[in-house]
């Protein structure tokens, strides 16, 4: 398609209306500048959404993995089982932190969940923010964001912190399947985020 009259639009513009012709030449262009749609907290709550389903569709994108995989080893078992460990560790130290007292193991089956859904729908709302005042960050479609939370979380923050094997430590194979479901991960959080942002405009 053949562009005339504007060919550059910075991040801070947004196409809002084209003229096409009948052989599909863009002829006209309006910009709005988006600067005046920016807001820190329909940014964090559109984040905050995308970050909720996004915990949930990673944990079917595993489970939907570990079908796949349970005739070819257990590294996915692996996987979900330091994922597991490393959620029911951070509830308990949690619980001895603030409540002092330790989680039975029925406790620590509930309280797993609800970390892995905290931490993500909370760093989904800090995306979101952060797509408010720098478009750059949601470039890719959330694919390099599920990659960054995955080196920063999975493979440093969490072993540094106790909470699982040191990287080295772990098999190849688990490292993979990690970072398939993360970017799983970043890609609903963006996505659902792009949904939910445009319905609170």
């Amino acid at each position: 398609m053949e562009i005339r009259d504007a060919d550059v639009m910075n991040e801070d513009m947004e196409l809002i209306e084209i003229g096409i012709e009948d052989d599909g030449v863009v002829e006209g262009f309006v910009y709005d500048d988006t600067r005046r749609h920016r807001s820190v907290w329909k940014g964090m709550v559109a984040g905050l959404a995308g970050g909720l389903a996004a915990c949930w569709t990673m944990n079917q994108f595993q489970a939907g993995m570990k079908k796949v995989t349970e005739s070819n080893g257990n590294g996915q078992q692996q996987q979900e089982q330091q994922a597991a460990d490393a959620t029911a560790k951070a509830a308990s130290a949690v619980s001895q932190t603030v409540a002092h007292r330790t989680l039975t193991e029925d406790q620590k089956k509930v309280a797993g969940p609800v970390v892995h859904y905290v931490f993500g729908s909370t760093i989904g709302a800090l995306y979101g923010a952060a797509a408010e005042f720098s478009p750059i960050t949601t470039k890719g479609w959330g694919v390099p964001f599920g990659a960054a939370v995955f080196v920063g979380a999975d493979e440093i923050g969490v072993p540094l912190a106790g909470l699982s094997e040191p990287p080295n430590k772990v098999p190849a194979s688990t490292h993979a399947s990690a970072l398939a479901a993360h970017l799983v991960y970043g890609a609903t959080t963006d996505g659902v985020r792009r949904i939910v942002r445009a319905i609170l405009k």
